[in-house]
């Protein structure tokens, strides 16, 4: 007897989503059943990774003019071949598509990405959607067309303002890593997006600084009045930081729970500052991690310049600071440095419902 036809459909669809999309497209050759099953299912992620190309039985000759080395030919192939995947999947597919993951190593040559958003938008039902390149991939209008997204992930993108975009209505998940822009971008991006709790900008370390731009670190908070969980690099701010930093917000994120803080240097003028702001204008915040930026000892001074470094802190500036709802902390690349102790030293001391600390060295010394 056949048990397994016999399950109610949304079993039989989350089992074949938990498969890679090639093992659900073999399930059609089970039995009539099972022909068309895999293509109603709602979540589909292409790796590129996982398309094995072998030189074995697959005709190459037709790319060697074009390419230096055979690496190259493969590796085009297997593009290639991922694209042509995607495009019949796509083809056949009934039904809504709610989750969507995109990993390949694209540039702006590969035309084959527009039209996969393209044919995403005029759905119109994806709801995750994770778009992953290894170089920076210039992301198209039809994009901002997804208006039922819930998470969006972008690695390795180009994203500049669209005249024509009024927001993701329905966000709450938003991740930015390596991604290029401009603070008006991303001003008017996380403005539009009224639901975002959760939002993580890591190495945006290229936010295009117009000089005629006077957005402040206050109207970069002003756009996050209901963030939970808030992941970012300190240059994010320093980006916005061109008047000075603040001591406190105007209003408080009162909603913030977990706050980490990656690549910030206690020995740069703005670095304690920053975290002070933060952690002042978070009254509620229960977890906290901080990633110090990683350099060398011994050459840690000649990574900026004069004006920005910071030979001793001020801790006395930072008395007022409370955090009593912090229950945990974790520092990454911790090291000897008189800056980086009294940090701790200060948050450790402000911390009265502090249940678990997890402290990582950047190098081994026996003296920290």
């Amino acid at each position: 007897m056949d048990m397994i036809s016999k399950l109610p459909p949304g079993i039989i669809e989350t089992i074949l989503c938990l498969l890679p999309i090639q093992e659900a497209a073999r399930t059609s050759i089970l039995s009539k059943e099972w022909r068309y099953q895999w293509i109603k299912i709602p979540k589909l992620v292409f790796d590129e990774d996982t398309f094995k190309v072998s030189t074995n039985g697959v005709e190459l000759s037709g790319w060697e003019p074009t390419f230096e080395a055979p690496n190259q030919r493969k590796e085009m192939t297997k593009r290639c071949r991922c694209f042509y995947a995607i495009f019949q999947v796509l083809l056949m597919h009934e039904g809504p598509i709610h989750e969507f993951t995109l990993s390949i190593g694209a540039d702006d040559s590969c035309i084959e990405i527009d039209q996969i958003i393209f044919h995403l938008s005029r759905k119109n039902t994806v709801k995750k959607l994770t778009l992953e390149f290894l170089w920076r991939y210039k992301l198209p209008k039809s994009l901002f067309s997804l208006q039922q997204l819930t998470d969006l992930s972008l690695i390795c993108c180009d994203l500049y303002h669209q005249p024509t975009f009024n927001g993701f209505s329905r966000l709450t998940s938003l991740c930015l890593e390596g991604v290029m822009t401009c603070k008006e971008t991303l001003l008017h991006l996380l403005s539009n997006c009224p639901l975002l709790d959760t939002l993580l900008l890591q190495d945006i370390r290229d936010i295009t600084v117009d000089e005629t731009d006077d957005s402040t670190i206050i109207n970069l908070f002003e756009c996050l009045p209901v963030i939970r969980n808030l992941s970012l690099f300190s240059e994010v701010i320093k980006s916005f930081a061109q008047g000075g930093v603040p001591q406190k917000l105007p209003t408080a994120l009162i909603h913030l729970k977990y706050l980490c803080i990656e690549n910030i240097s206690f020995i740069h003028i703005q670095g304690l500052p920053i975290l002070g702001l933060l952690i002042r204008s978070s009254p509620n915040l229960e977890k906290l991690k901080i990633g110090i930026k990683e350099d060398s000892l011994n050459l840690e001074y000649s990574l900026y310049d004069k004006a920005e470094i910071c030979y001793s802190l001020d801790v006395d500036n930072y008395l007022d600071i409370w955090l009593e709802n912090l229950n945990e902390l974790e520092i990454i690349n911790m090291t000897n440095r008189d800056n980086d102790m009294d940090v701790v030293k200060l948050i450790l001391g402000k911390s009265p419902m502090l249940k678990k600390v997890k402290v990582y060295e950047a190098t081994k010394d026996e003296e920290l």
